[in-house]
C-alpha cells in the first residue's frame, strides 16, 4: 500500500534508520520518475499516431506506413539493445494505431453499412487475442500486446456505438451498452495492471444514466438529468470498490481505490448540479417523454404533463443537497483520514472547497451571518473529530517494538 511518511521524523523516532529512509525515499522518485517517463511516451505515441493518419489522409498510405512502421518496432524489440527498447516500443504502437485508427475512419467513412459490424468484430477478436496472450504471457513484449489489447477495446466499443448511432437506437440498449463498455474497460485496466484505462471506466458507468460532459467555445460543461440517482448509483460503486479494496489482494484493490476515488468525484460534481438546480427525481427516465416536434400544442401537452408530474414525483430543494453534501463532506473526510485513504480524503477536501466557494456566490453572498454560523458549528466539529481521533489511539495501544 502507498502511504504518505515523513521519513525524517520517522529516523528521529527510532523507528526506521537512516539507510532505509534513504532507500524508501529512492524508490518513491524512481516511481515518480518512472510514471512520468510512461505519461509521456504514451503522450508521444498517440499524438504521433493519430497525426500521421489525418496527415497522409489516404486508407492505402496509412495502411502502407503503419505495417512498415509496426514491422520495424518488432524488429528492434527482437534484435535491440536494451536502451532501444523504448523506440521499438514506440513505433510497434504508432503502425498498430495507425493500422486500426486508419482502417476505422476507411470503414466508417466510405463504407457505413457494414463499418458498424466488421469494427465492433474485428475489434473484439483482436482484443481478445491480445488478452489471451497477455495474460498467459506467451508473447515477450507485454507492453505492445498490452496496447494492442487497448485498440482491440476501442476498436470494439467505437463499431457497437457507431451501430446504435446509425440505426438511432436510444434509452435502455444504449444504458446497457455502457454499462458492458464500462465492464470491459474496467476489466482491461486490471488485466493489464494500468489504472488509468481502470480510472476511465467511470465515463460510460456514468452514462449509464446520461451523466457526462460536453464543450463549448471556451467552456467545458458537466451536466446531470438525474443528480439524485447518479449520486445513489456512484454510491453503490464506491461501496463496492472500498469492499473489494478492503478485502482482496493489492494488486485488485489499487485499482477498486482510483474506480473508488473516480466515482466518489462523479458523485460530487452531481451533487454540485443538484446544490445548484434541486432535483426532480426521475423526470428524465419515467417522466413525459419529450415530443419530437415542437409546435404549439405539443409544447403545451408536454408542460402540462411536466407539469402533472412534477407533482406527483419526489422534489428534492437545492438547499437540502447543499446541507447533505456538506454533511457528507466532512463524515468522509473524516473516515478517510483514519482509513488512510489519500484519494477520498483529498477528493472530499477538494469539493468542500468548491462547494463552499459556490454557496458563498449562489447564495449566501449576501448572508454574512451564515458564515458565522457556518464557523461556529465547523469549530466542534474539528473538536470532535479530534477526541475521536485520540479515542482510536488509546484503544489501539502503544506500536510494537
Amino acid at each position: 500500500m502507498h502511504v504518505v511518511a515523513d521519513t525524517e521524523t520517522l529516523v528521529a523516532d527510532g523507528i526506521i534508520t537512516t539507510p532505509q529512509a534513504a532507500e524508501i525515499e529512492a524508490r518513491s522518485r524512481q516511481t515518480m520518475v518512472t510514471l512520468g517517463i510512461n505519461t509521456i511516451l504514451c503522450l508521444g505515441i498517440l499524438s504521433a499516431t493519430g497525426g500521421l493518419i489525418f496527415w497522409l489522409q489516404d486508407a492505402l498510405a496509412v495502411a502502407i506506413c503503419g505495417g512498415l512502421a509496426f514491422v520495424l518496432g518488432l524488429a528492434i524489440l527482437k534484435r535491440g539493445s536494451a536502451t532501444l527498447l523504448m523506440f521499438g516500443n514506440a513505433a510497434a504502437l504508432i503502425g498498430a494505431g495507425m493500422l486500426t485508427g486508419g482502417g476505422a475512419l476507411e470503414l466508417a467513412h466510405n463504407h457505413e453499412t457494414i463499418a458498424g459490424p466488421v469494427m465492433a468484430g474485428a475489434g473484439f477478436v483482436l482484443f481478445a487475442a491480445a488478452a489471451a496472450g497477455f495474460a498467459r504471457g506467451l508473447l515477450p513484449a507485454r507492453f505492445v500486446i498490452g496496447a494492442v489489447c487497448v485498440l482491440g477495446l476501442a476498436l470494439h466499443l467505437g463499431g457497437l456505438g457507431f451501430l446504435l448511432d446509425r440505426h438511432e437506437i436510444a434509452g435502455l440498449t444504449v444504458s446497457l451498452f455502457f454499462l458492458y463498455a464500462a465492464l470491459l474497460i474496467g476489466g482491461t485496466g486490471w488485466l493489464l495492471d494500468v489504472r488509468l484505462i481502470s480510472a476511465l471506466a467511470i465515463v460510460p458507468f456514468a452514462q449509464v444514466l446520461d451523466t457526462g460532459t460536453f464543450y463549448l467555445h471556451a467552456v467545458y460543461a458537466f451536466y446531470s438529468p438525474e443528480p439524485t440517482l447518479s449520486i445513489l448509483q456512484m454510491s453503490a460503486l464506491i461501496a463496492a470498490g472500498l469492499w473489494v479494496a478492503a478485502t482482496h489482494e493489492e494488486r485488485l484493490a489499487r485499482h477498486a481505490r482510483i474506480v473508488t476515488v473516480m466515482a466518489f468525484v462523479v458523485a460530487n460534481l452531481c451533487a454540485l448540479v443538484g446544490s445548484l438546480w434541486g432535483d426532480v427525481v426521475g423526470q428524465t427516465i419515467w417522466g413525459p417523454e419529450r415530443p419530437g416536434t415542437w409546435t404549439s400544442d405539443d409544447w403545451e401537452a408536454y408542460q402540462t404533463a411536466l407539469d402533472a408530474f412534477r407533482e406527483t414525483a419526489l422534489n428534492i430543494p437545492e438547499g437540502v443537497f447543499s446541507i447533505v453534501w456538506a454533511a457528507a463532506l466532512v463524515a468522509i473526510a473524516l473516515r478517510a483520514a483514519h482509513r488512510n485513504n489519500r484519494g477520498l480524503f483529498n477528493t472530499a477536501v477538494v469539493f468542500g472547497v468548491i462547494h463552499a466557494y459556490t454557496q458563498m456566490f449562489e447564495s449566501f453572498g449576501d448572508k454574512p451571518l451564515a458564515y458565522v454560523i457556518g464557523g461556529l458549528v465547523l469549530i466542534p466539529v474539528a473538536w470532535g473529530m479530534w477526541r475521536f481521533d485520540q479515542l482510536l489511539r488509546e484503544r489501539a495501544g502503544p506500536a510494537p517494538d
